[in-house]
């Protein structure tokens, strides 16, 4: 591998990491103290601090290659129920969606049509900011259905990845996006694009309305502000701790789709939103 081999993720609690040639070089401050998702992890991270969520990435990178060659690239059951890889892999299998816009590490944007591979990526991965190409990883994905946007350079743009997606013939598509500048410019040039909002934590209150009015699913995440100008207008909310919420039509039939497709319990029951679990990310911000 070169020296071009970088890659920056934003971890739990919107922690920025530096990974060089598959090791953790640097580990930023956490936004959060506490987050109840990340204690599940594989590598739970119990304490938020710089030297636990450096553990996690290491632990990630010796499991499944995460920002390395050997990264895995496909996966099967669900993390949670409601993340948005389960939902956007749910909705692929069932036929509701043709095709999945994702980031991956090693790879960028990529157009997903393999709900193993919209899993595999989407459920192992962080907040992903930059990435470097890595051949052998590419390759995995296109191996397992994926078309990359751009192999050369693995650039994340998901406006693009959405046009790509619309020249391979597919017209139910979803895309994920962190950005809620982007979002508003995929609604704008994509009108039936069935926009997810991921990674939201720190994000400011404009962001949060612009976000709202674009995206057709919105993950709260950590993020006060999402909470906060989302349930005004949701017509649901999955999940208590860290909800998503659907703000469309669109939205909430996917949602819908995964209650009846999943063999777990469900509690289905109206209410004001948001509806706040006993644990949620602290602080909220």
């Amino acid at each position: 591998m070169s020296d071009r081999d970088e890659h920056i993720v934003e971890a739990a609690g919107r922690c920025r990491v530096v990974i060089q040639n598959g090791r953790v070089v640097d580990v930023g401050t956490p936004q959060i103290d506490d987050c109840p998702l990340a204690r599940r992890f594989a590598c739970p991270v119990d304490e938020m601090t710089p030297e636990a969520i450096r553990k996690n990435i290491e632990g990630r990178i010796r499991s499944f290659g995460m920002c390395t060659p050997q990264r895995e690239v496909l996966a099967g059951p669900d993390f949670v129920i409601f993340g948005a890889s389960e939902l956007l892999s749910s909705a692929v299998r069932r036929g509701d969606l043709d095709a999945a816009v994702i980031a991956s590490d090693g790879a960028g944007t990529l157009v997903a049509t393999n709900p193993a591979l919209i899993q595999g990526i989407g459920g192992r991965m962080s907040g992903l900011v930059k990435t470097s190409p890595l051949p052998a990883v590419i390759a995995r994905i296109e191996e397992n259905g994926g078309a990359v946007l751009d192999p050369a350079t693995a650039v994340i743009d998901q406006a693009a990845g959405v046009a790509l997606a619309a020249t391979l013939g597919h017209r139910r598509i979803a895309v994920t996006t962190a950005s809620a500048a982007e979002a508003a410019v995929i609604r704008e040039r994509f009108s039936d694009a069935v926009i997810v909002a991921v990674h939201t934590t720190g994000m400011s209150r404009e962001d949060a309305v612009l976000m709202v009015r674009a995206a057709d699913l919105v993950t709260a995440c950590a993020s006060q502000h999402i909470r906060d100008v989302a349930a005004k207008t949701a017509l649901l909310q999955a999940g208590r701790s860290i909800p998503v919420f659907a703000m469309t039509p669109a939205g909430k039939a996917i949602i819908l789709g995964k209650v009846a497709e999943t063999g777990q319990q469900i509690v289905v029951h109206g209410a004001r939103l948001p509806v706040s679990g006993r644990e949620s990310p602290s602080p909220l911000c």
